[in-house]
């Protein structure tokens, strides 16, 4: 029988992910077949992945490598509803991995739920009939109780899936035992009742001193504490834009130890997507990536490189309007688009949606790149293998590079120029283009592979130097191997080769 079970938070951004991920690592290193899930994610942080109808669809990235840390093939039966924010309070709801359309809150709940849960359930029982264990992901806070009528990913899962609940709780932030107790009294007395235990994350002090405040809150709660996660970055993917520094701010991700390290520079659009894109450069040891604020200036930048966007035309009109399209025109080191991000760096934009209109319209482009970007109503969802010629930002780099691709509209060349980008032989503008210092791309990932990386740091001076300690999953195991009572919750290979919990097989 498959045993689930559901890590939900006292809040948003406690580790969850990190526990999930480090669960599964965990697990499968132990010979369970185990998969993660989450049954309603909302980021623009999106990979893709196998669709149960054999097509290609859209998950959260976070979920995307959980199932990597469970050493599975990522399907969209891993985050079955997707919720990516498009501003203005809507979202564009995917459903098992295509998009269905773009909705405000109220329409959401009010006519599209019920089909959202019934996809999440069916998700679930898919996994549950291939494997032991399901580690499922809680969104937000359990305890809020305006929603426990429609919490998805957190009360529903845990009816539908007959979850055993455990609780996470981040100690950084202070007030965690608080935020646990609260927590407990709020949730629904069906859902207390399947809670098993608590895990508290980001833990810097001493454990002999927080011991007592554990020993009260068992006894207070009659909920064991399963572990004290000590503080540590394992480098997984952020799931949303918690992370990002609110627009307006700026922020500095990477290397704090190195005496000259070298300076990326990334806007902070208003509706930045993937910013996962960027994270294989800040763990570079010499790299500090810098989100900016739209009218901040890019004089101390060794580079910059434009992300991408859920809204493409309205930011980069925020661009235009702050003069952050001339600081780049203005620019004389390597500037890299992603996506939406060499959309921007194109000519113009055609069939554009500028919102609050209603009307189409084409709108300029800041202008490094002679492609122009016609939208239509297609939506691109795939895996990736380019062939990659150095040129540009590039130079020097050759071989295959491989990503994935997640966009709508399609991107031509209005005049010469460089195609370094190629698949099944096809070089075009449609994958992406450079000049001598400027390349755009659709391919997301592309910083993951290390000959791209290295050919971009290379003109910047550096050569890659990520830290070598495992991949990000060995880290989050890593960090709770040692922290987290698993016997008392989660399922171990005995040296019979059945799987159990505390001597009760599965």
């Amino acid at each position: 029988m498959t045993r689930t079970v559901l890590v939900a938070g006292t809040a948003s951004h406690v580790g969850k992910s990190t526990v999930v991920a480090g669960l599964c690592r965990l697990l499968a290193d132990r010979g369970v077949a185990v998969a993660p899930f989450k049954a309603q994610n909302m980021s623009n942080n999106a990979h893709v992945a196998p669709t149960p109808d054999g097509e290609w669809g859209e998950i959260g990235v976070s979920q995307y490598v959980q199932a990597r840390a469970a050493r599975i093939q990522p399907t969209t039966d891993v985050n079955p509803v997707l919720l990516k924010p498009r501003g203005d309070g809507e979202s564009q709801l995917v459903i098992d991995g295509q998009a269905v359309g773009d909705f405000a809150a109220g329409s959401y709940y009010d006519e599209h739920w019920e089909r959202a849960r019934e996809a999440a359930a069916k998700a679930h029982r898919r996994l549950a009939d291939e494997y032991d264990v399901v580690v499922a992901e809680g969104a937000g806070s359990i305890a809020e109780i305006n929603l426990h009528d429609r919490d998805l990913a957190n009360v529903e899962t845990a009816r539908f899936a007959d979850a055993d609940v455990v609780l996470v709780a981040d100690i950084e932030r202070g007030g965690v035992f608080a935020s646990l107790v609260g927590s407990l009294e709020l949730v629904p007395d069906d859902v207390r009742e399947r809670v098993v235990g608590a895990v508290i994350t980001k833990f810097r002090g001493d454990l002999d001193i927080l011991q007592p405040g554990l020993d009260a809150f068992e006894e207070r709660t009659g909920v064991p504490i399963l572990g004290v996660v000590p503080y540590d970055d394992p480098g997984l993917p952020e799931e949303d834009s918690v992370s990002l520094p609110p627009v307006g701010e700026r922020r500095v991700d990477g290397d704090d130890d190195h005496p000259d390290p070298v300076r990326i520079g990334v806007p902070r659009l208003p509706h930045l997507s993937n910013a996962t894109d960027l994270r294989p450069l800040a763990r570079e040891h010499g790299v500090r990536v810098v989100y900016l604020p739209l009218d901040d200036s890019l004089a101390a930048l060794d580079a910059v490189v434009v992300p991408g966007t859920k809204n493409t035309v309205d930011d980069l009109l925020a661009l235009a309007e702050a003069g952050f399209d001339d600081a780049l025109r203005g620019f004389d080191g390597p500037i890299v688009g992603l996506c939406g991000g060499y959309q921007l760096l194109g000519e113009r934009i055609e069939n554009a949606h500028v919102e609050g209109t209603g009307e189409a319209a084409t709108v300029d482009g800041v202008g490094l790149l002679p492609v122009v970007t016609r939208f239509d109503h297609e939506k691109l969802v795939r895996p990736a293998t380019y062939e990659l010629a150095g040129v540009g930002p590039f130079a020097g780099a050759s071989g295959t590079v491989s990503g994935y691709e997640i966009h709508a509209g399609e991107t031509v060349a209005t005049g010469p120029v460089q195609t370094p980008f190629a698949a099944e032989g096809d070089a075009s503008a449609a994958l992406g283009a450079a000049t001598t210092a400027v390349c755009g791309t659709y391919l997301h990932g592309l910083f993951e592979n290390r000959r791209a990386r290295a050919a971009f740091l290379a003109q910047l001076g550096l050569s890659t130097n990520a830290r070598d300690d495992g991949t990000p999953a060995d880290r989050a195991a890593a960090l709770l191997a040692d922290a987290v009572d698993l016997p008392r919750v989660f399922p171990a290979t005995d040296a019979t080769g059945n799987r159990s919990v505390d001597g009760r097989k599965l």
